[in-house]
């Protein structure tokens, strides 16, 4: 199972299960496995953050007929790992996707009827479950991270074709058409509602993610995500009893939490998260590497990974330009995504234009094109703006670290800045191309309330 199927299929169910408190069926509804877990045997953890609740979603492909001996023989391993972590006081949820094959170390894990135990060392992320379930895997991932996790989740594969053909399928666009004989699917190229059976296979399918990888795969799975969020908190899914019943009653065989997180507390995150903007939903990929050792395996990224982690522990990652984007609509203000402009290179630096286009859009800016100047090309780094566009000027100012402002009244709508080579020193905060800078604003995130990809 992968990326797409768990974190939407945990998520959705979280989100709303609250909304069935209202009718009180959800003890009915919410029958579910638990396994117990025994944070006390893991050391020293992470401190808590208060507002921050960190849920790791487990996804495991449990193998049935002919296959049912490759679990007998390798153990259950999860191919999905995924922090989710949901700031109730900021009101936004960052989803973190461990690559299932990344090399850590594992520490040491007591054994029993979950696996054999561990005496600790380097072996591949998923394989701490065969060792010692869903308990080691949760230390394990708490370790790497240093996010101080609150529940778990495990999903298994049974129930997802169920899943999605209770919200009626989910609409996707797919840009080139798929045969995928190994994942059972062929699909046209276009926008369109693909069903549970349909949905499961593009999930899997090698063919359809850029190189045939796994990690390109997780582009589109993570397309996924936000296509059953959004089918599920914008379509008539919370408009009833018998819809909201029909939908959770197809997930509940396929869940097991941790002894901690009853429907109760479930209830509870769900009532304070159900309001949350599907634009404040975001995912991100724990940023990897070649494993050196093995080319099949990745290894983290450290200093990239370590201040994504940071910034997910410390619940930075949900308070950044969502808030920023609030309070600008709060005030009457103009937000960057309402800011169109051309960057125009005048610094001599070849390239330097691309990646500056690059921070703006990750700021949330609308670039239309990064070239050279021709009209105006002053040394001082300036923003010119047409008539009615000083207040989308000085927004774009206030991005970086030096900028005049300057009314060009043959400008229309889009702005225009000339970055100057006697001044120019980057974005505000020390966004520079190439710099190692620390900050959640500068970590690339995929949001749930809109496709990225578009078939128009």
């Amino acid at each position: 199972m992968t990326l797409g199927k768990w974190a939407a299929c945990g998520m959705t169910g979280v989100v709303i299960a609250g909304s069935l408190a209202g009718y009180g069926i959800y003890q009915d509804v919410f029958a579910l496995d638990t396994a117990e877990i025994d944070t006390d045997g893991w050391g020293d953890r992470p401190a808590q953050v208060d507002g921050v609740h960190n849920i790791l979603l487990l996804g495991t492909d449990e193998r049935a007929g002919d296959d049912a001996g490759y679990n007998e023989l390798n153990g259950i391993r999860p191919d999905v790992l995924v922090v989710v972590s949901i700031d109730v006081d900021a009101g936004g949820v960052t989803m973190v996707n461990l690559p299932r094959d990344t090399m850590v170390e594992i520490p040491p894990c007591a054994g029993g009827d979950e696996g054999e135990g561990w005496n600790g060392g380097v072996d591949q992320l998923n394989h701490a479950m065969t060792y010692g379930g869903m308990d080691c895997q949760g230390n394990t991932v708490e370790t790497v991270t240093g996010i101080h996790l609150d529940h778990m989740v495990l999903v298994d594969f049974a129930g997802f074709e169920n899943i999605v053909d209770s919200i009626g399928g989910i609409e996707m666009c797919v840009p080139e058409p798929i045969d995928d004989p190994k994942a059972h699917l062929v699909l046209d190229a276009g926008l369109q509602r693909l069903d549970g059976e349909q949905a499961l296979g593009l999930a899997r399918s090698r063919d359809s993610a850029e190189n045939g990888s796994d990690l390109g795969r997780i582009e589109n799975q993570q397309r996924m995500i936000g296509a059953i969020l959004r089918e599920v908190t914008e379509g008539e899914i919370l408009s009833s009893p018998s819809t909201l019943y029909g939908f959770l009653d197809s997930i509940t065989d396929s869940l097991t939490t941790d002894s901690e997180f009853g429907t109760d507390k479930m209830t509870e995150l769900a009532v304070a998260m159900r309001e949350v903007d599907l634009g404040r939903m975001n995912m991100v990929t724990a940023p990897v590497t070649d494993y050196p050792a093995d080319a099949n395996k990745v290894a983290l990224e450290e200093t990239a990974a370590q201040e994504l982690f940071t910034a997910v522990a410390s619940g930075e990652m949900t308070e950044g330009s969502g808030d920023d984007e609030a309070e600008a609509e709060d005030s009457g203000g103009v937000a960057p995504s309402e800011v169109s402009l051309r960057v125009l290179n005048n610094t001599g630096i070849d390239g330097l234009g691309n990646q500056v286009q690059g921070l703006l859009e990750a700021e949330g800016f609308v670039v239309t094109e990064s070239t050279n100047p021709e009209l105006r090309a002053p040394d001082a780094t300036t923003v010119y703006h047409g008539p009615d566009r000083a207040e989308h000027a000085e927004v774009l100012a206030s991005a970086l670290s030096v900028a005049e402002v300057v009314e060009e009244p043959s400008l229309g709508d889009d702005l225009e800045l000339v970055m100057g080579g006697a001044d120019w020193d980057g974005l505000a905060g020390g966004g520079q191309p190439g710099s190692e800078g620390g900050s959640a604003d500068d970590i690339e995130t995929t949001s749930a309330a809109e496709d990225e990809v578009s078939c128009s």
